[in-house]
């Protein structure tokens, strides 16, 4: 009887080791489910160099599948505390380049220093502010973060905490 009983506990702790074992892999098989791709978490920052622009210069990247303008102010265009990216004492104006009515792309008319959605006819400012409808709301920043001068796209710095938090 004692040797069928130290057999018993015996199986019953290997199979309790082997239940645990099988556990533990399977949670960290799941874990590595939820984790990002590393191609996701590659396309998760942009850097652009903003010191080769020249004034006026509207600049298109292609960020997480959507335009992104970045426009280097001149000192006839006014100024917005509230939206300008300020980078070594130039202003920028850094948005999402989507109409908010549709979606639809803006085309920068540099001659009026506006963009012009073709859809539908909406207006916005240079600094993505409506100026004429149909858009409701103004164009968006993406999050952002200044690093010298540069910009880095996807990561949500000061200054953009500062310009979402006054907007």
């Amino acid at each position: 009887m004692a040797v069928e009983e130290g057999r018993r506990k015996f199986f019953g702790f290997a199979l309790g080791g082997f239940a645990a074992v099988g556990g533990v892999l399977s949670l960290v098989a799941m874990k590595k489910t939820w984790d990002p791709l590393p191609s996701v978490q590659a396309a998760g920052f942009l850097t652009v160099d903003l010191s080769p622009m020249n004034e006026g210069e509207l600049r298109k990247v292609k960020f997480r599948g959507m335009p992104i303008f970045i426009l280097k102010k001149t000192s006839s265009m006014k100024k917005n505390d509230a939206r300008d990216v300020v980078v070594e004492d130039v202003n920028y104006t850094v948005v999402v380049g989507l109409c908010t009515h549709l979606g639809c792309i803006p085309d920068w008319i540099s001659s009026k220093q506006y963009f012009k959605c073709a859809c539908h006819g909406g207006i916005f400012d240079s600094d993505g502010m409506v100026l004429a409808s149909p858009p409701s709301k103004p164009l968006q920043i993406p999050p952002f973060e200044i690093n010298g001068n540069t910009l880095v796209l996807g990561k949500e710095g000061p200054e953009y905490k500062q310009l979402t938090a006054e907007a």
